[in-house]
């Protein structure tokens, strides 16, 4: 985890001061609410439906079991008891109260944790794998990275006000599990072959009205160049990114419009003109960051303890294990899944007791660690093999060791109209019925793996587009309707989803996805070959075959 020193929490305190005096201002009428707005998204407050939403960042998916107690005491203390993890390594509230909402932020600094650059048109939240660290498969620990681009571009004056939203993602390994593809900018670590380290650069991805996919720009960028060229990057971004009108004004538009190949010259030429006064990444710089990090202190263990065989003798044990249970590069360790998607819950909602329950074993088996990843789930990244029988036992008394990672029912889905003001369509009570569709964990191994992603707009806070089945919400004559499209994945071979015909109605979106499901289970070439897989190999003309012959 990384340490925050002296600096990091006098900003935070003076950010905390400096709104407490703008929300005294809205309150007295001294300001607006269309002067208030930019102050406030500058503080990740929203004013959606119902209330402010209060969005905290949670820089590359790492959270302390402090961090998480005080989570679970501002969801308690100025919220209805819970918060919702986002897609974007966020935690929202939604239910703070303006006036309270200093002694909130004032509280979550006392811990690091902030609403900076969660919302307005700077750089956002930089995301990672929420893995990282501790896969075997990375080349480096990019939370590194991320931590020093977030300390370069939080609250930079150049890049604070840019034509859109600006969203970073870093990755260090190939499989990729933090979405790259999806993001204005994605960072892959690379080792070329000398050894020397370096980063994949892509940029113009991005999901919303118009989705495109991020292309490479730079195949291979040495490490020291990456804060110099980010900043040419953003810089060509700003001078001919779209001001004039709201849809085409994210880099996507601007990438798009040049093409990959001339953006990718504009940014070149900007590099090399300002490269005597860009920052340079030295070794330096890299040591002092990374000794901030503090890493756990791992015993000398063996794989496959007896302990954990002998839970294996439990045949639920057994099937959360091989569910939720991952390798990890540290001999005997492992890394632990914790699906926030039970039955007849929103997607990605925790409660305040969970919380504390999570803090408090995360104390007990992984030196006091969560990570939350951009499937709304939570993970204990470093938990000994022989505790994992033991800790399935607490988690499961709590009902949060649910076997149905990457399943059907591990659905990724936004507020949508419950909460959100941009919102056409209801996104949560749609999961929630297909969850209870699919409830039955046999049946969800016999489909295997399968993604829904789910949106109540157009913006795609839900990620439909990447969805091996995506859901759209849109609105017809005031009625609430669903786009489906089928094929989308996330990984490092992204791509994007096939709009299978009409949108449906809401009461028709959880039969025909199991239509869509008993179409699969019929042409699936063998058990093992999972649903996007059969949608590239037949495409999805006899899926729409299929839901529009029934419905």
């Amino acid at each position: 985890m990384y340490v925050y020193d002296e600096f990091d929490r006098t900003l935070l305190n003076e950010r905390v001061a400096e709104f407490r005096d703008q929300i005294k201002r809205r309150l007295s009428g001294e300001l607006t609410e269309e002067e208030f707005r930019p102050l406030r998204l500058m503080n990740g407050t929203y004013l959606q439906l119902h209330a402010y939403m209060l969005r905290i960042s949670i820089p590359y998916g790492t959270i302390s079991s402090k961090q998480m107690r005080m989570l679970a005491y501002v969801a308690r203390r100025y919220d209805r008891g819970y918060g919702h993890f986002t897609t974007r390594q966020n935690i929202q509230f939604h239910w703070i109260k303006l006036e309270e909402l200093p002694d909130a932020m004032a509280d979550l600094a006392s811990v690091g944790l902030h609403g900076m650059q969660t919302s307005g048109n700077c750089v956002r939240n930089i995301s990672t794998d929420q893995w990282a660290g501790v896969a075997r498969d990375e080349i480096e620990d990019p939370r590194l990275y991320a931590e020093i681009l977030r300390q370069h571009l939080t609250i930079h004056p150049e890049f604070s006000f840019l034509p859109r939203k600006f969203k970073i993602g870093v990755t260090g390994a190939m499989p990729d599990r933090a979405a790259v593809r999806m993001h204005d900018l994605g960072l892959w670590l690379k080792r070329s072959e000398t050894g020397e380290i370096g980063f994949e650069v892509a940029v113009g991805g991005g999901l919303g009205r118009t989705p495109y996919l991020a292309q490479t720009i730079k195949p291979f960028l040495p490490r020291r160049d990456l804060l110099g060229y980010v900043e040419a990057i953003l810089r060509v971004y700003n001078q001919y990114g779209r001001r004039d009108n709201v849809w085409k004004a994210r880099i996507k538009i601007l990438v798009h419009a040049l093409g990959a190949e001339k953006f990718a010259q504009e940014v070149e030429a900007e590099f090399q003109s300002a490269k005597e006064y860009s920052p340079v990444l030295d070794d330096t710089l890299i040591a002092e960051i990374a000794g901030r990090f503090a890493y756990p202190d791992y015993d000398k263990l063996a794989d496959n303890p007896a302990e954990l065989q002998a839970g294996f003798r439990d045949e639920r044990f057994r099937a959360w294990y091989f569910n939720a249970v991952s390798p990890h590069r540290v001999p005997g360790y492992a890394i632990v899944t914790i699906s926030l998607k039970p039955e007849g819950m929103t997607p990605g909602d925790c409660t305040a007791d969970k919380m504390e329950l999570l803090a408090d074993l995360a104390d007990r088996y992984c030196f006091g660690e969560l990570r939350n990843g951009h499937e709304q789930n939570l993970c204990l990244p470093s938990v000994r093999q022989r505790d994992l029988h033991e800790l399935w036992l607490k988690l499961d008394a709590a009902e949060l060791a649910l076997a149905n990672v990457n399943l059907i029912t591990d659905i990724i889905a936004c507020p949508g109209l419950d909460y959100c003001s941009l919102a056409n369509a209801r996104a949560i009570p749609v999961a929630m019925e297909i969850t209870r569709r699919f409830a039955n964990l046999e049946l969800q191994r016999n489909i295997g793996r399968l993604h829904i992603n789910i949106s109540g707009c157009i913006n795609a806070c839900g990620h439909h587009h990447i969805g091996h089945i995506g859901i759209l919400g849109v609105e017809k004559n005031d009625q609430e309707f669903y786009q489906i499209t089928l094929g989308g994945k996330a990984d490092e071979n992204a791509r994007l989803g096939t709009l299978i015909g009409p949108a449906v109605p809401y009461d028709k979106v959880a039969d025909i996805v199991e239509d869509i499901v008993a179409a699969y289970i019929e042409l699936r070439a063998r058990p093992d070959e999972i649903f996007v897989d059969t949608v590239k190999r037949v495409g999805i003309q006899p899926f729409k075959d299929r839901v529009y012959a029934v419905h």
